[in-house]
């Protein structure tokens, strides 16, 4: 019974900044989709480590909410990567959201062409279960995904908004510039449209 007492108000606490963590997440993206330039968070407004930590810590919460959908895209993408290979993924999604020919919410952006089986993320179309295996990696990701949010990440990809595995050529591939490999993956942005054409 005591046990139950005492659990009670930290799991009250958890609630509440998960929360804070979920309503600042929206204001972050919205923030991202509507700016050209990244622009750093306010410090008030920046999602803190124990937020997101309190989101999904299990990752199997539906994927409703901003930092759920980054982080479960940076794991499954990317969770053999190591850092660098989930900022990386962390990058593209940011970049897709910027973009003004993407979708204007990460879930949306990582949600991409599921009416059409064209998914942009395969983890999202691949019909496996979508819940967390590795609870390490996943920690890893929601860190990465919360300093994603607020801004708090240099892109290592130089803009990219797609990327594949080295070991497949996707069709699109010779349409788009390649601006990095990272770990196993090849990333690309869109070639630059000039005055010209």
């Amino acid at each position: 019974m005591l046990a139950a007492v005492l659990s009670a108000p930290v799991a009250g606490a958890q609630e509440e900044q998960a929360a804070a963590a979920e309503a600042k997440a929206v204001v972050l993206e919205e923030k991202v989709a509507d700016q050209p330039a990244p622009v750093p968070a306010a410090p008030e407004d920046k999602i803190t480590s124990a937020e997101a930590e309190a989101v999904d810590p299990a990752g199997s919460k539906p994927l409703d909410d901003p930092l759920t959908c980054l982080a479960r895209t940076i794991y499954w993408e990317a969770k053999g990567e190591g850092e660098a290979g989930m900022t990386a993924v962390a990058a593209v999604v940011m970049n897709r959201l910027a973009d003004p020919a993407f979708p204007k919410t990460v879930c949306a952006v990582v949600t991409d062409g599921r009416e059409n089986a064209t998914c942009q993320f395969s983890w999202w179309c691949d019909g496996r279960p979508d819940d967390v295996e590795e609870p390490q990696a996943y920690a890893q990701a929601v860190e990465i995904a919360r300093r994603a949010l607020n801004q708090q990440i240099d892109d290592p990809t130089d803009g990219a908004v797609n990327f594949h595995l080295d070991t497949v050529h996707p069709d699109w591939a010779d349409e788009f510039v390649r601006t990095a490999t990272i770990g196993a993956h090849l990333f690309y942005r869109a070639p630059e449209v000039t005055a010209a054409e």
